[in-house]
C-alpha cells in the first residue's frame, strides 16, 4: 500500500516543478494537506486515503475546522488545497473521481471596495508637478488608471498603437486574454498627448534604448512593470497626504463608485470594467447604498 506521504510528496513536487509556483505557495499547500491527513488519522480514516475518502468525510473535515475556530477564508483555502490534491491523483489514475469536487466552499463575506472621494482624486493629481518626461508619464498613468478604470495589468500591457487619442479610446487586453475597447476621459487624453510628445522628443534626441512600442516606459526606457506603477502611486499619495495603503486597484474602484454615484447604469459600468458577470459589478451598488445612508444619517434632522 502506498503511504499518504508518497502521494503528498509527488503532488508538491508537481506544484514546484510542473506548475512553477512559488516556494511560499508550496509550503502553504503542504501545511494544509498535512492538516487534512492529521484529521483523517484522528478520525481513524487514514487507511481509507485516498481511494475511499468520500464527501461525508470531507464535510466532517469542514465541520471540524469550523469548530476549531478557523475563518471562512482559511477553511476555503484548506479545502482548495485538498481538492487540488485529489484532482492531481485523478490525473495520475490513482483514483477514479475527485471526492472534493462536489463539496462547496463556505461563502465568503466580500469586503466593500475601498475608494477615494472625488476631492481626494483631485489632490492626488495636483501632487504631480513638473514638466519633464517622468512627471508627464506619472500624470498620464494616474489619469489613465482612474479615467478608464483599468486594472494595473491592463495599463502596463498597453502599446502606443492601443491608444486612439482622436476618439478617446483604449484597446485593452484584460483577464483571460479578453479584449475590449474602453473610453478614456478628456483629462486623461490631454495627459497622454503631453506624455507622448515628451516621449517622442526623448526618442528623437537619440534615445535608442527607448521602447517605442510600449506606451508607458520606466527610467531605463523599457516597458513599465506593475510594481513600478505602485511605486509611482505611493509617491504621490505621500505628497498629497492621502492613505498610503491605497493601491492602483483603488483607482479602479473609485472610477466605478463615482460613475454609479452620478447615475450611471450598472450594466454600462460592467462593460466599462470588463466584468464577465454582473454580480461582480454589483458590489459597487452596496458601496453607493452605504454612502447614501451615511449622508442621510449626517444630514437628516430626524435620522
Amino acid at each position: 500500500m502506498t503511504r499518504p506521504e508518497n502521494h503528498i510528496d509527488a503532488f508538491l513536487a508537481h506544484l514546484e516543478h510542473g506548475r512553477t509556483v512559488s516556494p511560499h505557495t508550496v509550503r502553504s499547500y503542504a501545511n494544509d494537506i498535512r492538516g487534512f491527513i492529521e484529521f483523517l488519522d484522528r478520525r481513524g480514516d487514514l487507511a481509507a486515503f485516498p481511494g475511499e475518502i468520500d464527501r461525508t468525510v470531507l464535510r466532517a473535515y469542514l465541520v471540524a475546522l469550523t469548530e476549531e475556530g478557523y475563518s471562512k477564508r482559511s477553511i476555503a483555502r484548506k479545502l482548495s488545497a485538498v481538492r487540488s490534491l485529489f484532482k492531481h491523483l485523478v490525473r495520475r489514475g490513482v483514483i477514479g473521481a475527485n471526492p472534493a469536487a462536489g463539496v462547496r466552499s463556505p461563502s465568503l463575506d466580500r469586503p466593500l471596495p475601498r475608494f477615494l472621494e472625488i476631492e481626494e482624486i483631485g489632490r492626488l493629481f495636483d501632487a504631480v508637478t513638473g514638466d519633464g518626461l517622468a512627471a508627464r508619464r506619472d500624470r498620464a498613468i494616474l489619469e489613465t488608471l482612474y479615467g478608464a478604470g483599468l486594472r494595473v495589468s491592463e495599463l502596463v500591457r498597453l502599446d502606443e498603437t492601443d491608444v486612439d487619442l482622436a476618439r478617446g479610446c483604449l484597446h485593452l487586453r484584460g483577464k483571460g486574454k479578453k479584449e475590449r475597447i474602453a473610453p478614456v476621459g478628456r483629462s486623461a487624453v490631454r495627459s497622454l498627448v503631453r506624455y507622448l510628445a515628451a516621449k517622442r522628443r526623448s526618442a528623437s534626441r537619440g534615445g535608442a534604448k527607448l521602447d517605442r512600442t510600449a506606451l508607458f516606459v520606466n527610467r531605463y526606457g523599457t516597458r513599465i512593470e506593475s510594481r513600478s506603477v505602485r511605486r509611482v502611486l505611493a509617491k504621490y499619495l505621500a505628497r498629497a497626504g492621502l492613505d498610503k495603503h491605497v493601491s492602483p486597484h483603488t483607482l479602479r474602484h473609485s472610477f466605478a463608485t463615482h460613475l454609479l454615484d452620478r447615475g450611471a447604469d450598472l450594466r454600462a459600468v460592467q462593460d466599462l470594467l470588463g466584468h464577465e458577470n454582473l454580480s461582480t459589478t454589483q458590489i459597487y451598488t452596496h458601496v453607493t447604498a452605504e454612502r447614501m445612508k451615511q449622508v442621510y444619517s449626517a444630514a437628516h434632522p430626524r435620522a
